[in-house]
């Protein structure tokens, strides 16, 4: 009996010190109306949030790309863009200075503070995720809006949080739900994919899977795509709705992709990795300094390799050969390839505020294009069936990289409306997934929370 009652104590304090844990027990006492009305507003305010932001980059981008395509070609224009970019590296740099927990991603960030082992963030955090993000993306670097967008959804549903449990007079810590319902509502209106954000708080957050959180997880996430598809308008992010599938006979070659996007994602990972850590230890650039290299890197390839760039350079319906523009001849994909993966590392190295996952998928259409223009070429599928591969590419780099297969085929199959190819993205996922564990490598998200608790413990020690 004593044995067993020290058990029940120490179950009791581990349950009050794991946030997630505690959650548990408070969501069996709410009221399932209580629960969907939180979850809408929350979902829904997220959705506000992003939608705002995505008008703005679009338009944004879209004047930018104008501007330069009427002519950039002269000296004082040169100088004024390089002098644009020089401005928005230092403010950015400022802004991460101030406020580091906005630099990358974002997701380590939020996973980190829903464990226990960074503070919730707040209402503080959108305001400088959402500037940072815009001006990086607008300075043409190779970041995502994705990872941004889910922690800014954090911040909201933790801000919301905040503010229900004191017109409730509940106990005023932060309930984890909150930031995990925002999280959720952050990646479907970032992408318009209101399951992938479900199976992402399941699968990558590891959140403990419950029929009220279930609940609460999937009303924020259809709320944030209602907004962005409903009242903002925002459509497929890639156009392939109509692209013919691969036919019963060609199933093996999604098994090879699952295996090549494998041991792919292993490289990316280890790479991306490696020259993020260097950036760190490194000294002769200050920190405020360090996003000056993609920058001036990004001002460089307008002028010399401006393929490579959002906007001006090929889309991903060029790759699949739907616009006049593609398919591109192999030489010429892979070039386009090496050049986004150095330009992707070195983005998202220097610090700056911007995610991994656009221009992961970005990176996995083009793997998938290499892959599917030597298949043709081999006499081993149709022409029409090359905007697959690139489906398959962005499913199976994604899990590999991530490690979250089930995310990875919703993801792509919402954001592409390729759903005839569900079956072929399902198993390159999978395959993807067991490859990239084969190798020993670890999930990239991982990776990158453990070394923001070093760079964490490293300041601390400093201090």
């Amino acid at each position: 009996m004593p044995m067993k009652r020290k058990t029940k104590v120490r179950i009791a304090r581990f349950t009050r010190q794991v946030p997630i844990l505690r959650e548990m027990q408070a969501l069996r006492n709410e009221s399932v109306l209580r629960l969907v009305v939180q979850a809408a507003f929350v979902g829904g305010c997220t959705g506000g949030v992003i939608g705002v932001f995505r008008w703005l980059y679009d338009h944004g981008n879209a004047w930018i790309v104008s501007t330069l395509r009427h002519g950039a070609d002269d000296l004082a224009t040169a100088l004024i863009v390089f002098g644009t970019l020089i401005l928005l590296a230092l403010i950015v740099g400022q802004m991460v200075r101030k406020e580091p927990l906005i630099s990358g991603s974002g997701i380590p960030q939020t996973e980190l503070a829903l464990a226990g082992q960074l503070p919730y963030p707040g209402f503080r955090i959108v305001a400088s995720k959402f500037v940072g993000t815009l001006l990086s993306l607008s300075g043409g670097l190779s970041v995502g809006r994705e990872g941004p967008s889910i922690q800014m959804g954090a911040a909201v549903g933790c801000g919301f949080g905040r503010i229900f449990q004191k017109l409730t007079g509940e106990d005023p810590g932060h309930a984890p739900r909150f930031l995990i319902a925002g999280s959720v509502a952050g990646l479907a209106a970032a992408f318009g994919a209101p399951f992938a954000g479900m199976l992402f708080a399941f699968e990558e957050v590891k959140t403990i899977v419950t029929v009220p959180l279930l609940l609460f997880t999937g009303v924020a996430s259809f709320s944030a795509w209602f907004v962005i598809t409903i009242l903002f308008g925002f459509g497929l992010v890639f156009p392939f709705s109509s692209i013919p599938s691969l036919d019963w006979g060609q199933m093996w070659l999604p098994v090879l992709f699952g295996v090549g996007t494998g041991l792919f994602s292993a490289l990316y990972n280890t790479a991306l990795l490696r020259v993020t850590e260097f950036h760190d230890h490194q000294k002769l650039v200050p920190a405020p300094l360090k996003p000056l290299l993609p920058f001036l890197l990004s001002g460089v390839l307008l002028y010399v390799y401006p393929q490579v760039l959002v906007g001006l350079g090929y889309s991903t319906a060029d790759l699949g050969g739907l616009t006049p523009n593609g398919p591109l001849l192999l030489g010429s994909v892979a070039l386009l390839l090496f050049v986004k993966i150095i330009f992707s590392i070195l983005s998202f190295a220097s610090g700056v505020p911007g995610g991994l996952l656009m221009p992961m998928l970005a990176i996995g259409s083009m793997v998938g294009a290499v892959g599917g223009t030597l298949l043709i070429g081999n006499g081993f599928s149709a022409e029409p069936q090359l905007p697959a591969y690139l489906v398959l590419g962005m499913a199976g780099l994604f899990s590999g990289t991530v490690r979250a297969p089930l995310t990875g085929t919703a993801l792509v199959a919402e954001m592409s409306g390729a759903f005839q190819c569900l079956p072929e993205m399902a198993i390159v996922a999978f395959i993807s997934t067991v490859v990239a564990n084969g190798v020993g490598s670890p999930p990239v998200y991982d990776s990158l929370k453990r070394r923001i608790l070093v760079n964490k413990n490293a300041s601390s020690k400093i201090e």
